[in-house]
């Protein structure tokens, strides 16, 4: 198998914990006698304490099948010392720093993959230190409920005779692997290796689900964006979000299982695992294909409802003008009726005023010559505004 290469990080940027922790167990065990020559395994006499609650299963293997469920991690480590021929299998969730440098000292754990490993948060990867693989994958789950993607996080060390897997949330539900690897004997006793590639077929095809959730959330968005509702936007731009974490869970796989294929015949890995991986590759490539394609329709559907969104706007300001336009047109007449009826109105309250003396009081034209007075001030007002269409 060909692990990719680690990405260089600087000693000074990172946490030393596990070097101090190794360094606090270094002495403290330095007044302990060193083992017999004659124990049965070359392995740290490590024993630990009885674990917590983060000690999922473990179980020891010989030819495939279960010969041991150890309560603890001192007593898995002191059983498989007494079967050289044996594998352990030990699932954890969450666990704590003191779990992860007890099984840093027994089963000579790198202290770069033990950091990752206490730290969390890593993208997918896959390196090899010395005989044992350190793997990284991110698992995914769709939530029916909130309608959302949960994501969480597995780390696995694959030895010569052993299989830990730290994870860091709910997914993936890794009993289910373990309870259809011992259904099978045949493939559980070609090795660590065949746990390695049901792990990774589990995590795989526990993308499909994620596949067709989101497929149907993007249909439901393609009908909310064209009926207009307002909280579209909001729900793609969360999807969207969603499909970027789903799209670096998936995308590093591709290059991930490539190594590993390329590594078939350095390994002499079994052919029967050969095409296991292969199926499983084929699944991921179909997966991370999806993904790119679930990511390129959100931003076309993005732009769709911003191009309609940009619509309505446009509408709804023509429509604000439209109905302005209207209104002005109904001021400007009420305004010209008003400027019609504003001349008689003028001359009726100057000579109905309570003076004596006014040149036309004893005119007998002043009667006939006001209102002829006021029907030409109207009608040429009238014909006025109608002519700058104002009536």
């Amino acid at each position: 198998m060909t692990p990719e290469r680690p990405a260089h990080r600087p000693h000074s940027t990172r946490k030393h914990s596990w070097r101090r922790a190794t360094e606090r167990r270094g002495s403290e065990r330095s007044t302990t006698p060193p083992p017999a020559a004659d124990a049965p395994r070359p392995r740290s006499q490590h024993t630990g304490k009885p674990q917590g609650p983060s000690v999922v299963q473990a179980a020891l293997y010989r030819d495939g099948v279960r010969v041991s469920s150890p309560a603890t991690l001192a007593e898995t480590y002191r059983e498989l010392r007494t079967r050289p021929d044996g594998m352990a299998w030990i699932g954890l969730a969450r666990p704590t720093e003191a779990e992860l440098l007890s099984l840093a000292a027994e089963f000579g754990l790198h202290e770069l993959a033990v950091e990752d490993a206490m730290e969390a948060h890593q993208r997918p990867k896959l390196e090899r230190y010395g005989d044992t693989l350190f793997v990284v994958l991110r698992a995914a789950r769709y939530l029916d409920a909130p309608e959302e993607v949960d994501f969480g996080e597995l780390h696995v060390f694959v030895g010569p005779d052993f299989v830990i897997t730290v994870r860091h949330g709910a997914a993936p539900d890794l009993s289910a692997v373990r309870h259809r690897m011992e259904e099978d004997p045949d493939l559980l006793r070609l090795g660590p290796e065949a746990v390695l590639y049901a792990i990774l077929d589990a995590v795989v095809d526990g993308y499909a689900p994620v596949v067709a959730g989101v497929q149907n959330d993007i249909d439901e968005i393609e009908t909310e964006v064209f009926s207009g509702a307002p909280e579209v936007s909001r729900r793609i731009y969360e999807l969207a979000r969603e499909m970027v974490e789903f799209q670096r869970a998936t995308r590093p796989l591709v290059g991930m299982l490539h190594g590993l294929m390329a590594g078939f015949a350095k390994y002499g890995t079994d052919e029967e695992l050969q095409r296991y991986l292969r199926d499983v590759a084929d699944h991921v490539t179909h997966t991370s294909e999806r993904v790119d394609g679930f990511r390129q329709a959100l931003a076309d559907i993005l732009t769709v409802n911003a191009t309609l969104v940009t619509q309505q706007q446009n509408a709804e300001m023509r429509a604000l003008a439209e109905a302005g336009f209207e209104q002005n047109e109904e001021i400007k007449k009420i305004s010209s009726w008003a400027a019609i009826l504003f001349a008689p109105t003028l001359v009726g309250t100057i000579y109905g005023m309570n003076f004596e003396t006014m040149p036309e009081l004893k005119w007998a034209a002043g009667y006939p010559f006001a209102i002829l007075l006021m029907a030409v001030v109207c009608v040429s007002l009238y014909f006025i505004f109608k002519r700058r269409d104002w009536l």
